[in-house]
């Protein structure tokens, strides 16, 4: 079946369906511990006709479909872990449409957001989500991403406007519209955004962009222990001060920053926050912050106020991940995402912290605090399975102790194959709701088997 379900695919994409196993392997392999499954091939379509052209073709032949953006997911999201074809998106790259009236832009999914904000900044506009990676916009919708600016701006659920979905028989939908708001039907945009490419692989987007900010004011300040750190986001929050950013680093990861990038940060505990605004909000909202930070009893800021300095300051943040797994050579990441409610943040951080310690395992904290969302980077040593089993089970007890405290196993990563045993303790009853709606929409289970929920077929 997969040999003639290629062989027509190839009639029409000729060399780009690829079999060739250098291009096999790299679609095969993810950032993060997963063993490598590389598909039986790779396409790479240009247009929404040849995307519902192949997945006709695969339906018929109950060949497996996996959608690939970038590659930067960390729970296996895009691994083809039943075989089958690796649909890769990277050609779908164009801007369709910007307007800039309505504050819209119409992408393709292959587009990634640095890409795409480097298109709109003519226009005073520009997308805010911002999870660090330069993830596809495709990605991102399909796991419902969010990031450093979410405490502003909101996710991708909030932030994707409509969808163009082929379906697993191969069938072409639109959803939502270019309206601010709707009371037609069902939600079918907000059921695909955050369904890994389970339900349907997604080809176009009409986003939601914001104005450029007038000013911008970045910041970092050290405290003696991070539950200073937890309550001062927390007493930021309940005074409405409107952070762009508001990111916590603990005093491990102060020091990691320090060695890799030359910084000279107290090895403590850390907030990293960003205003948006005019000159005067910012400046009002920045003294306002100082003030309670003060009372709180942090100290050592360090404002950035030129385009330079900021940027620095973030880019530093986003190689967290990846400066991190360098602090231990010859490591892997396991890479956990918590999300509680802003109350029961502290003590979720304390928790994981101890339990963290008496693990043996290295596990450096970062959290876009100001959503009550944390990750604990586990550094496993490659090739060892008692501590990758030692990982797992740690993670499984933070993902355990977030739905204790009122919260969800993942924030933002997703599900994927990698929280795939936790959904029916997160979800119950509803997990099997989720199901039926996946055997509605995928009866033969060909959309990315194996992730986020189990079926029968």
């Amino acid at each position: 079946m997969a040999q003639t379900a290629l062989d027509e695919i190839a009639t029409f994409l000729g060399d780009r369906l690829v079999r060739s196993k250098p291009d096999r392997d790299l679609h095969g392999q993810s950032e993060t511990w997963f063993p490598a499954t590389p598909p039986d091939a790779v396409a790479y379509p240009e247009s929404t006709e040849e995307v519902a052209r192949i997945v006709g073709i695969c339906a018929r032949h109950g060949f497996p479909v996996v959608p690939w953006g970038a590659g930067t997911s960390l729970e296996g999201h895009a691994l083809a872990v039943r075989g089958g074809l690796c649909l890769d998106t990277s050609r779908m790259n164009r801007v369709l449409e910007i307007r800039a009236e309505d504050m819209q832009a119409v992408v393709q999914p292959g587009i990634t957001r640095e890409a795409l904000n480097t298109e709109l900044r003519a226009t005073g506009l520009f997308f805010p989500v911002d999870p660090g990676a330069n993830a596809t916009i495709g990605g991102m919708a399909a796991t419902r991403a969010s990031g450093t600016t979410t405490v502003r701006y909101g996710t991708m659920r909030d932030n994707v406007m409509g969808l163009e979905v082929v379906l697993a028989d191969g069938r072409v939908i639109r959803t939502g519209s270019g309206a601010r708001k709707s009371s037609s039907g069902y939600d079918l945009t907000g059921l695909f955004v955050g369904s890994e490419g389970t339900l349907g692989i997604i080809t176009q987007l009409t986003l939601r962009l914001h104005g450029q900010p007038e000013a911008i004011s970045a910041a970092t300040c050290a405290f003696d222990d991070f539950e200073t750190a937890v309550q001062t986001v927390i007493a930021t929050i309940q005074h409405g001060i409107p952070m762009a950013r508001i990111e916590f680093v603990d005093e491990t990861v102060a020091a990691i920053f320090n060695r890799m990038n030359g910084t000279d940060l107290p090895e403590k505990p850390h907030l990293m926050v960003e205003f948006h605004g005019s000159e005067r909000a910012v400046t009002e909202d920045a003294e306002r912050f100082g003030e309670i930070v003060s009372e709180m009893g942090g100290g050592h800021f360090a404002w950035a106020t030129r385009p330079e300095d900021r940027n620095r300051l973030w880019a530093m943040r986003h190689a967290a991940y990846r400066t991190i797994l360098a602090s231990r050579p010859g490591s892997m990441g396991l890479a956990t995402d918590i999300c509680v409610p802003i109350s029961r943040l502290a003590q979720a951080v304390a928790e994981t912290r101890a339990d963290i310690e008496s693990s043996g395992i290295p596990g450096p904290i970062v959290g876009h605090v100001g959503d009550g969302n944390f990750h604990a980077l586990l550094l496993i040593e490659r090739g060892n399975p008692e501590e990758l089993a030692r990982a797992k089970a740690l993670s499984r007890r933070m993902a355990e102790r977030a739905i204790r405290l009122g919260g969800t196993i993942t924030g933002e990563h997703g599900v994927g194959a990698g929280k795939l045993d936790l959904m029916e303790l997160e979800h119950g009853p509803a997990w099997q709701v989720m199901a039926t709606l996946k055997r509605a929409l995928d009866p033969r289970d060909i959309l990315n088997p194996g992730k986020v929920v189990r079926i029968e077929t």
